[in-house]
Formats: C-alpha cells, sequence, structure tokens
C-alpha cells in the first residue's frame, strides 16, 4: 500500500490505484459526516486524492510514524480546512477522475447503515474497518471461486460472524451433500483463512507486529455497535 507513494513505476500505479478503490469510501463517509452534501463530498474526496498525488503527500505516509489510516484522516482534515475545500466546489465537473466515485453508489453505501450519533471521526474508523473486513473476504472469496468451491464460500461465509440466520449444519449438510464434520472443519478453515487475510491486509498499513495487533484491536472497537 505504501508503494503508492514511490517514484513513478507500474508498481507505484498498481498501488495507487488500490489505494483510491480500496479507501475512498471512508474518507467519503466522513466529509458527508462532517455536513456537507453528496455532490461536494464526492468533489471533495476525487479532490483530496488529485492533491495527495500532485503533492507526492502518500510519500510521507511512513509506517514507522503512525498508521495508515490516522495518516489519510490527518490529511483529509488538513485539505478541508485548506483553500481547496473552495476551490473544489468551483471547479465541480472538473475534478480528474482519480478515483472513480458514482455518486449513486456512494450515497447508496453512505446510507446502509442505520443513523447514529458518531462523529465524523467515528465514522471513519468504523467504515475504514469494514473497508478492511470486506476487502479480506472478496480475497477469500477469490480464492475459493479459483478452486473451484465458491457454493462452499457463500454457504459457510455466515458462519464467519454471529448470524443468527446462518443455516444450521444439518440443512447445509443436505444441501451440498457434505457431513456435518466436514463443514464444521471447512468452516474452521474458512475463518482462519479470512482472519489470515485480514491481519496481512492490516499489515501493509502498519510496522511491527505490534501495532498490527493494536489496529486489529482498533478495528474491532469500530464495528462494536454503538453503545
Amino acid at each position: 500500500m505504501l508503494a503508492a507513494g514511490a517514484g513513478p513505476s507500474e508498481r507505484a500505479d498498481q498501488a495507487l490505484s488500490e489505494l483510491c478503490a480500496g479507501y475512498w469510501h471512508p474518507l467519503y463517509a466522513y466529509v458527508r459526516r462532517r455536513g456537507y452534501d453528496p455532490d461536494d463530498a464526492r468533489d471533495l474526496t476525487q479532490s483530496f486524492f488529485v492533491r495527495l498525488i500532485e503533492q507526492r503527500r502518500l510519500a510521507a505516509a511512513d509506517p514507522v510514524r503512525g498508521r495508515f489510516r490516522s495518516f489519510l484522516l490527518t490529511s483529509m482534515k488538513n485539505f478541508l480546512a485548506s483553500e481547496w475545500r473552495r476551490e473544489a466546489a468551483a471547479k465541480r465537473g472538473g475534478v480528474a477522475d482519480i478515483v472513480s466515485i458514482d455518486a449513486a453508489v456512494a450515497e447508496d453505501r453512505y446510507r446502509v447503515e442505520p443513523a447514529d450519533n458518531l462523529t465524523p471521526e467515528a465514522e471513519y474508523e468504523r467504515r475504514w474497518a469494514l473497508a478492511l473486513v470486506r476487502r479480506a473476504l472478496d480475497d477469500v472469496r477469490h480464492g475459493y471461486a479459483d478452486r473451484g468451491e465458491g457454493e462452499l464460500f457463500d454457504a459457510l461465509k455466515a458462519y464467519l460472524g454471529a448470524n443468527p440466520r446462518r443455516a444450521p449444519y444439518g440443512e447445509l449438510s443436505r444441501r451440498l451433500g457434505r457431513s456435518e464434520g466436514a463443514l464444521r472443519t471447512a468452516s474452521s478453515r474458512l475463518r482462519a483463512r479470512w482472519r489470515t487475510r485480514l491481519r496481512e491486509i492490516v499489515a501493509e498499513t502498519v510496522q511491527g507486529h505490534r501495532l498490527i495487533d493494536d489496529e486489529l484491536d482498533d478495528l474491532v472497537r469500530a464495528l462494536a455497535p454503538p453503545s
């Protein structure tokens, strides 16, 4: 992920593309929670990435100095406090598409969860956690699909969390033609693969095993129901 801050190269371009695709929505949600309307939030998020790239600010995202999650949030706060806020509003429709943000999709994702009293910062933290969890889930899903086990993944993914609506193993056994014991083993393996992939993704944004564990703890707290 931090390779996006390197000089021009195919690897840097790919890392930058992944950065924009994976993390624009937590920032969009933060801007929306700050009170901006959907159009302004979309333009500001686009302009933020333009500024980040043009000024090569990603080179400052040294994991030794902190967490990439915090770096992005602090950068966005500074961005909103600068003259770029007015410039972005004046250039609506003319912002370069560094990251593709479909207005309808952005709002659908923003409104998918019930309204609550989270601060903009807490909203960002939650959306960041969701982005990492979903990325890990998608990566594991692709792995199962590549092995021709997409149906098994779809059947067992509900067991990754406390889902009261998940089908009992007996029902899955009849549907998939596998024993309950085999399905329980497969479920355990799926959970282990997902946790491993999530840890790998978190490791891309911090340095050191201690920070990985701390970041995972923060992720769990961010996803906990509001008290």
